[in-house]
């Protein structure tokens, strides 16, 4: 098992749920074998508790480190923050810097107010907006976090946030009075976002720009127009997708612009910060409601956003990886037909991944952690592409994936899965977990 599994079932029996982090179970890639701790990282390798060297061609902190575990200028920084001191009765002053560097890219914006963490950023965003509108409904496309404003979608209909990243979320705890305020749509569904704000007292849209597929032509400027009409807010949850394909949110790509943006995960390259930016006239609304807490104040987060920006700058990061995640993508594409299997591919270039159809998919996806990670990888069917993937990296990935594809295309053609595998299949989503 390793020390790392050895620790996690201790974890178990301490911690609910083992962790803080969903994603980062062992379940959720290799149970009884996934390594589960760390106890170094550096560019894209992990070094788990064994000491063994692993090439993370998996999640890379889910999201969080674009530009790779340990970059020297973000760690420089904390450092200089570390030994000047965090915490203070004074406020930062990176914070303003910060604020003002983000309304810069972003001159639709002219406020900013900043958060440690993604799901409680889009909680401000939400109260904001809501106090802004004076309306508590809220039309909801795309994954948004944990809190009861958010899971308030599942309490009427128990499978309304399936299609939007995460099945199976359960409500219990969320005060069954929150039915009826959110409200999901569907991607690219124009006409029925229309329906939701001609049926329902909408006060704000909350979107993801995109995850899966890029938006139909018009979609998102449909979407703007529709908002307008209505004296609706319209924030766009750029947590997952901020910084990576442009230098900013991928809002910028398009030639929309929202009411308010939610950044996250990249912004600190794996340290806690996380931005809300918005108009004025909405962002002011944060005055006539309570939105406050302690370590929203600290320094570490807003230096290590500062010195991120700047290697973004210098390194041209977002064509960077956009290129690679393609050339990733690409590769999977030619490496499956060389098999005959058959894969879809999806996500944002540099959030990319592929899945297996049929029922045998979550045997498939655990197989190939399985096997990759006998050969020095972290991996699943996705990969979060960081600056530090280098070419040499992918080729090596690919090295050794081929002969697990193969395998794969023995089982397709009558070879029993089971015999392959040596321990319990993935779980696929949240409801396997308990």
């Amino acid at each position: 098992m390793g020390k790392g599994q050895e620790l996690w079932q201790r974890a178990k029996r301490r911690i609910a749920g083992g962790n803080m982090l969903l994603s980062k179970r062992p379940e959720m890639f290799l149970p009884e074998r996934w390594p589960a701790y760390f106890s170094r990282a550096k560019g894209c390798r992990v070094w788990d508790l064994d000491g063994r060297e692993l090439i993370d061609m998996a999640i890379m902190g889910v999201g969080t480190n674009l530009l790779g575990y340990g970059h020297e200028a973000v760690d420089a920084a904390v450092r200089r923050v570390v030994d000047a001191g965090n915490m203070s009765t004074l406020n930062a002053p990176e914070e303003v810097e910060l604020a003002e560097r983000l309304i810069d890219l972003h001159p639709w914006a002219e406020m900013a107010r900043f958060a440690r963490t993604g799901g409680e950023a889009n909680a401000v965003a939400i109260r904001i907006a809501r106090a802004a509108s004076g309306r508590d409904g809220v039309a909801i496309c795309g994954y948004h976090g944990w809190h009861d404003w958010y899971l308030a979608t599942n309490l009427a209909n128990a499978e309304a946030l399936d299609g939007h990243l995460l099945p199976g979320l359960d409500p219990a705890g969320v005060p069954i009075n929150l039915g009826g305020t959110v409200f999901p749509f569907a991607y690219n569904d124009l006409d029925h976002l229309t329906r939701l704000v001609g049926e329902h007292d909408i006060g704000v849209i909350k979107m993801e720009v995109a995850r899966s597929v890029a938006p139909a032509p018009g979609f998102l400027e449909g979407v703007r127009r529709l908002a307008d009409r209505n004296g609706i807010v319209l924030i766009f949850d750029e947590c997952t997708s901020g910084f990576r394909q442009s230098f900013g949110g991928l809002h910028k790509l398009y030639g929309v612009a929202p009411d308010m943006a939610v950044f996250g995960k990249a912004l600190g390259n794996g340290y806690a910060v996380t931005a809300v930016i918005g108009r004025a006239a909405v962002m002011q609304a944060a005055q006539s409601t309570f939105i406050s807490s302690t370590f929203w104040t600290e320094r570490i987060g807003s230096a290590a956003a500062l010195a991120t920006l700047d290697a973004m700058e210098a390194l041209a990061s977002w064509d960077k990886v956009t290129a690679t995640g393609r050339a990733i993508t690409s590769r999977w594409e030619a490496l499956a037909a060389k098999h005959g299997l058959a894969i879809t591919t999806s996500g944002l270039p540099a959030l990319t991944g592929f899945a297996f159809d049929g029922a045998d998919a979550p045997g498939y996806r655990t197989l190939i952690t399985q096997e990759m990670l006998k050969s020095g990888y972290l991996a699943a069917t996705s990969v979060y592409v960081s600056t530090a993937h280098t070419d040499d990296v992918v080729d090596g990935y690919f090295e050794a994936l081929d002969p697990v594809f193969g395998l794969i295309a023995e089982c397709e053609n009558g070879r029993d899965l089971s015999s392959v595998l040596e321990g319990p299949v993935c779980h696929s989503g949240f409801s396997r977990l308990n």
